[in-house]
């Protein structure tokens, strides 16, 4: 006989977990037996939901003293705990809910080496379950606010750090439910420690004025599907996630410690499906050139030396594509992306453009030599150029510790990236010093790589250590050809004169606050189409092209507002709040920097790098620089 639970069926006498639960069979169980007890002191048309989010207990101790009144929003199914936030105060009736799962509960004995990765197949794993609590709800004629609705952070191809699902030590259940508010704490002898939870963070949209289904939400259909994703937890496909980011840190430590900034692995698939960040079914897989090809931890793959990389080829060959999915490497993919063995230096940039962007004394005197009136070894500017801003874009980047530049001649300024014999001729008084003159000087110098998609000049072929060609997206070496082509044709150019790529400045506290100027309150918002919104400023993200989730740009706001409010002296040791922001990120979780306050906020967060905080600050117009 077949029991159905929603989208999953489960036969009777051949149910493969001993622990079955009787709430697969008995429906109108309601699980979490004190949250009830909050849902039904409430009047049917309430709103705030004020006892569920305050949690009163009356506790009763062993020794039989008289009971003292506790407040813990914290509620137990078992041993899984669900605790009730306000998200803000403009949606009451829109928890925030946490949901702790044992990790014993999943299978998992020992904290998983690579908590992040686990984490977010963890989260992959219970979206099904929520999808199919939705499908009961939907009704098409029914908004969610009268209908209900489960809202759970969906991910795409990348795996971040997220408050979104996360492990954390979590404090077992003390307690014995009583009658209503009356819990009975356990003895000494039972209490046990903290235990390792899985948890994860999420949001219900309580239907309004239907408390009965409130209570179904909640004390049942949550839980229920809670306790079905622990029964079906797959450890076997976790244990396979954790092999495949073990796999992406080994390639990233070899990269660190090789004379390689890339790797891409034979087979993964890089074009994506038309406006989504899916494998493009049927796409031609990506086949090293024998001249590159490497094997790193069992995988065979092209790994691109430290240098100066061009990428080239006609129209619509792939050449885009690929610089896509080298830049795609900086962050860890799941399994079935099609580019989760694309890996990158992780300090990486991609570079372009950027009219109108605000810089702030950046030393651009390697590209550009003078400006009429103006000092380009302490260049500032309200409205930057196309060659001004990509000049500060790739200096900007290289102080923050970039080791490789990612650059597309069509998000660049041409007089930026190239200057032709024929018009260094022509033009004789020309300030810009083109990047062509300076690639090479810039990895011989300090280091920095460049990686590049030239496909309308072979201005760079001279000054390329490899050039790869792409064609129907099959790549090719072709540097030695290239170099023939460069020898018939080409001109040799005199490197101009060694430049100083140093720059030093300290940023002020002055207008460096998330308080709007003659306001009392802060005012932090991020929007859809890319722009913070920060005391006074309107912080333009739109060209950060690595920040990649809308959550990053939330953290990344969030970041700025701590940063700013821990400002207590004239001037500010950016690089040390840095890294202690960092640090107390890594150990008390992402979700410590999230406010209620701001109600424009969206909940989830995920983590973005320190390359993007320093160039958020970069971009803002308000602050100043001494």
């Amino acid at each position: 006989m077949i029991y159905k639970t929603r989208n999953y069926a489960f036969f009777k006498g051949a149910y493969p977990f001993s622990d079955t639960r009787r709430f697969l069979f008995k429906k109108e169980i309601m699980l979490i037996k004190r949250l009830k007890s909050k849902l039904l002191a409430m009047e049917q048309n309430e709103s705030s939901y004020k006892t569920m989010y305050e949690g009163f207990m009356s506790v009763v101790t062993p020794d039989n003293v008289p009971p003292t009144e506790q407040y813990d929003p914290t509620y137990f199914h078992g041993e899984v705990g669900y605790t009730f936030e306000r998200t803000h105060k403009l949606a009451l009736d829109k928890p925030t809910v946490i949901i702790a799962i044992p990790a014993e509960q999943l299978g998992i004995k020992d904290s998983p080496i690579n908590r992040t990765a686990a984490a977010d197949f963890c989260l992959r794993a219970f979206k099904p379950f929520v999808d199919a609590l939705n499908e009961e709800l939907y009704n098409r004629s029914r908004p969610d606010t009268e209908s209900g609705r489960y809202y759970l952070y969906s991910p795409g191809g990348e795996v971040l750090p997220r408050n979104s699902s996360y492990f954390a030590l979590c404090r077992c259940k003390d307690y014995i439910n009583g009658g209503g508010s009356t819990v009975y704490i356990k003895t000494p002898d039972e209490l046990k420690p903290p235990r390792l939870c899985l948890c994860v963070r999420m949001q219900v949209q309580l239907p309004r004025k239907r408390l009965r289904k409130t209570m179904q939400m909640l004390c049942r259909d949550l839980p229920d599907a809670v306790d079905e994703f622990t029964a079906c937890f797959d450890i076997s496909a976790l244990e396979r996630a954790l092999s495949l980011a073990e796999k992406q840190a080994a390639i990233r430590a070899w990269l660190k410690s090789s004379e390689y900034c890339s790797f891409i692995a034979n087979g993964s698939v890089l074009p994506r499906s038309k406006s989504t960040d899916l494998p493009m079914e049927g796409a031609v897989p990506f086949k090293s050139v024998p001249e590159d090809e490497t094997e790193i931890c069992g995988v065979r793959g092209m790994a691109i030396k430290r240098g100066v990389t061009v990428l080239t080829g006609g129209g619509y060959s792939g050449k885009s594509t690929l610089l896509d999915a080298i830049a795609a490497g900086i962050y860890d993919h799941r399994e079935g992306d099609g580019r989760e063995l694309c890996i990158t230096d992780d300090s990486a940039v991609t570079i372009s453009a950027e009219d109108g962007r605000s810089v702030k004394r950046v030393n651009i005197s390697p590209f550009i030599k003078w400006l009429p009136g103006g000092d380009t070894c302490d260049f500032s500017c309200d409205r930057a150029s196309g060659s001004t801003s990509q000049a500060a874009n790739i200096m900007e980047a290289v102080r923050s510790g970039s080791r490789l530049l990612l650059i597309d001649e069509d998000r660049s300024a041409t007089n930026f990236m190239i200057r032709d014999k024929m018009m260094k001729r022509l033009i004789e008084r020309e300030p810009i010093t083109p990047f062509t003159d300076r690639v090479r000087e810039l990895y011989m110098s300090r280091g920095v790589s460049t990686i590049l998609v030239i496909g309308g000049s072979g201005e760079y072929l001279c000054v390329a250590d490899r050039v790869y060609m792409m064609d129907e997206f099959v790549i090719s070496d072709v540097t030695r050809r290239a170099a023939q082509i460069f020898a018939d044709y080409g001109e040799p150019q005199s490197p101009p004169a060694p430049v100083n790529w140093e720059y030093q400045r300290t940023l002020c506290a002055e207008g460096f606050t998330p308080y709007p100027e003659g306001s009392g309150a802060e005012r932090l918002e991020a929007s859809e189409t890319g722009f913070i919104f920060i005391g006074d400023e309107r912080l333009d993200t739109r060209m950060l092209h690595d920040i990649i989730t809308d959550a990053q740009r939330n953290a990344l706001a969030f970041m700025l507002r701590k940063l700013e409010n821990e400002v207590n002296t004239p001037t500010v040791d950016l690089d040390a709040a840095v890294e202690k922001l960092y640090a107390e990120l890594e150990t008390e979780g992402l979700d410590a920097i999230h406010s209620s306050f701001f109600t424009t906020m969206e909940r989830f967060l995920n983590l973005p790098r320190k390359i993007e905080l320093y160039a958020a600050i970069n971009r803002m117009r308000g602050i100043k620089f001494i």
